[in-house]
Formats: C-alpha cells, sequence, structure tokens
C-alpha cells in the first residue's frame, strides 16, 4: 500500500477542539500510503487536540486557511470533535474551502461531528452516509439519507461514526482516495446549480387580475 497515494496531496481541515486521534490517525495512514498530508486551520502555529471530554496535545498547523487555494489538494479530511466543526461551520472561508471539493467531486473523508462542516458546504443533499448519531437529524434535515453503519461510501464521500470506527474508515479513505475525483459527481453537483439558478431567475407567475 505504500505507493497506492505518492503523488496525491491531501489537506486535513481543523482547528482548536479537533478529536485528535481522529486527525492523528488519518494523517499517518494517509503518509504511510504515500501521500503529501497538510493540517489546513484558520488558526496558525499549532490547533489544540482534545481525547474526548479532556484537552490532549497541541497539533501542528502546516497551512493556514487564508494563505492556501484548496486547488493544490486533491482530497479533504474532516476529523470531528464537537467544538472543531462547530468553529468551522460558521467561518465563510472554511465552508468555501469545503464547498471546493464538493463542487468538483473530489473525494471527500469525514468522521464523527465532520459532516457539520459539510451540511454548511451544501455537500450532503442525495448522500448516503453515517456521522456521530447527535448529527442525524441535521443530516436527514439537510438532504441526506443516514444510516448507522461503522464506515459508508458514496461517490468519493466516506463517512463513519466514531474513533472506534477508524480502522474502517481509514482503509475505505485510501481506497476512495486512490480512485479519485469523481466526475459523475461533479457533474450532478453542477446541475443542481444551474436548476437552482434558472429557478431563481424565473419570473414570479402573475396573479390573474379580476374585474371589478
Amino acid at each position: 500500500m505504500a505507493a497506492d497515494l505518492s503523488g496525491r496531496s491531501v489537506a486535513v481541515l481543523a482547528t482548536d477542539g479537533v478529536e485528535q486521534v481522529e486527525l492523528t490517525q488519518p494523517v499517518k495512514a494517509l503518509k504511510d500510503a504515500g501521500a503529501q498530508v497538510h493540517v489546513v486551520s484558520p488558526k496558525t502555529d499549532t490547533i489544540q487536540g482534545w481525547n474526548h471530554f479532556d484537552k490532549a496535545d497541541p497539533i501542528p498547523v502546516d497551512q493556514p486557511l487564508g494563505q492556501v487555494n484548496p486547488e493544490r489538494y486533491d482530497a479533504l479530511v474532516l476529523p470531528g470533535g464537537v467544538i472543531n466543526p462547530d468553529q468551522l461551520r460558521i467561518d465563510p472561508k472554511a465552508v468555501q474551502f469545503v464547498r471546493h471539493f464538493v463542487e468538483t467531486g473530489k473525494p471527500i473523508a469525514a468522521i464523527c461531528h465532520g459532516p457539520w462542516t459539510l451540511i454548511e458546504a451544501d455537500g450532503v443533499r442525495g448522500r448516503r452516509m453515517t456521522s456521530w448519531p447527535s448529527l442525524r437529524t441535521d443530516l436527514r434535515n439537510a438532504g441526506a439519507q443516514w444510516v448507522d453503519e461503522e464506515v459508508v461510501t458514496d461517490m468519493g464521500l466516506v463517512t463513519s461514526r466514531s474513533p472506534k470506527d477508524l480502522p474502517a474508515f481509514c482503509r475505505k479513505m485510501i481506497e476512495e482516495f486512490r480512485e479519485g475525483r469523481h466526475e459523475r459527481r461533479a457533474r450532478a453537483t453542477g446541475a443542481a446549480d444551474e436548476g437552482s439558478a434558472r429557478a431563481a431567475e424565473r419570473p414570479a407567475a402573475q396573479e390573474p387580475h379580476v374585474g371589478r
């Protein structure tokens, strides 16, 4: 597997409050598979990792979010932890960064609370996926088909529920990242955007005039 992802670049988007093991284990798996991996964050220098309710270790930031172009990356990882995605999903630059991967059909792997940011980037509608159980209603309300499985893949989107699913998550992540961009998903996203734009431009129906 050492050369599976040779020549591929992967962004791991995270900030303070990230569940540490959900960042460090995927990063290790990706590097072991030959990928170049960057931790991208709105923060600079380091972010604070967490082990569920307890502080863990500082994690070095490789690329500040405001200085990096998402086009340089072939795939995206979204770790969980409650605090981490709750901050990212209200950061316009973070949401726009994620939206690039959604709109271009590049593979995305999100675990635990990570899919929260995908909702803001309109990346879950019509997708079969899983997450930490407390996100179930949010994802369903955003148009996802939520299932309770250790790992779910759907046209380049890999999702898992929690740290206990990391072995399966990392295996599927490597598989999907090796396959690369899903043209069919990119076309479907583009078609949906065009349809929404046409609907927005369509003039409102005129009420019939009733004479007195």
